[in-house]
């Protein structure tokens, strides 16, 4: 089962939370509503909102209410104001092949609009029955989204990121909306404490999985919604990088090599290599499988259906996505 056929599965509900994102987009302002609905048609693989729907029905036998709906319109307009806003802190000028907000009106608007999304999602949490749960959820999420960002920052300011930072940096910036999003959709169809557990260990894992496996790409090339190695330039010290410096006799030295980068642009092709044949691609790997075997035996709380298969294949697709 692949991604495409799980959103023909969940069909009409993934298409009325696609039109709700729509209708609460809606402004009378013209170059907002023309950005707007530009960035909406190019939403990309709305991974979000389908695990939150996927969990939900998981959860409760096949259902979802309303509410889910609009948490996972509101998980979807989070993720992309995050898209605006690291695209304005990263100078990126193309994401899936198309130009950025940022490329396109400037760093200010993208802020403004990614402002704007992240009010709306607001406006969806406030319009639930949960609104109190979510507001406290997404405001956990909201800080460790910050708190990421800012320790990568500092981090590659530095070039001493260690695995364990790197780890925190990625539960921050990409696991974190993956639980949120699992959480929502166990808490909107009233999923007992063990289930609702469960649901928090899987999209944790998961999260942890699926950017590792950016991370990987990111040196083997892959359609991520950027070139390859943008994050070795950007001198991000990931996962495949820390690998292969376990194998080295002077790990420093690679490090000052990442911290010379911008001066010295050949540095990368030597890192690049070094991390190709230094076994650091196969450490991460490793180390993404171990996170994908421990999404899928969180699951096995849940009770079995397809919508939990589905959520297995989810996880397994980290260790073979191309993009």
């Amino acid at each position: 089962m692949n991604p495409q056929d799980i959103r023909n599965i969940l069909g009409p509900e993934l298409e009325a939370v696609k039109a709700l994102v729509r209708s609460r987009l809606s402004s009378d302002v013209p170059i907002l509503q023309d950005l707007n609905m530009r960035v909406a048609g190019n939403s990309g693989k709305f991974l979000r909102p389908i695990l939150t729907l996927l969990m939900a029905r998981a959860c409760s036998g096949g259902r979802v209410s309303d509410d889910t709906r609009l948490f996972a319109a509101a998980v979807e307009m989070l993720h992309t104001a995050t898209l605006f806003h690291d695209d304005v802190a990263d100078g990126s000028d193309t994401r899936r092949g198309a130009p950025t907000a940022m490329s396109v009106f400037g760093p200010v608007p993208a802020v403004l609009v990614g402002d704007f999304w992240l009010a709306r999602a607001v406006g969806l949490i406030a319009d639930s029955n949960y609104h109190e749960w979510g507001m406290r959820a997404f405001a956990r999420t909201f800080s460790d989204l910050a708190e990421g960002e800012m320790l990568q920052q500092q981090k590659a300011s530095l070039c001493d990121t260690t695995e364990e930072e790197y780890l925190r940096i990625i539960y921050c910036k990409t696991a974190s909306l993956f639980r949120l999003c699992a959480e929502c959709g166990a808490k909107t169809v009233e999923a007992p404490p063990a289930l609702f557990e469960a649901a928090s260990e899987y999209s944790r894992a998961m999260g942890l999985a699926f950017q590792i496996k950016d991370d990987i790409l990111d040196f083997e090339g892959g359609d991520i919604g950027k070139p390859a190695g943008v994050d070795l330039k950007e001198r991000k010290i990931t996962l495949p990088l820390l690998g292969a410096l376990r194998g080295v006799s002077d790990p420093q030295e690679i490090r000052g090599m990442v911290k010379d980068i911008e001066a010295h642009p050949g540095n990368a092709a030597v890192i690049n290599k070094l991390v190709l044949e230094g076994g650091g691609i196969d450490y991460a790997y490793r180390v993404l499988h171990d996170y994908v075997i421990s999404a899928i035996d969180s699951l096995q709380a849940l009770p079995h259906s397809r919508d939990r298969e589905m959520l297995e294949e989810l996880a397994l697709l980290n260790e073979t996505r191309k993009k």
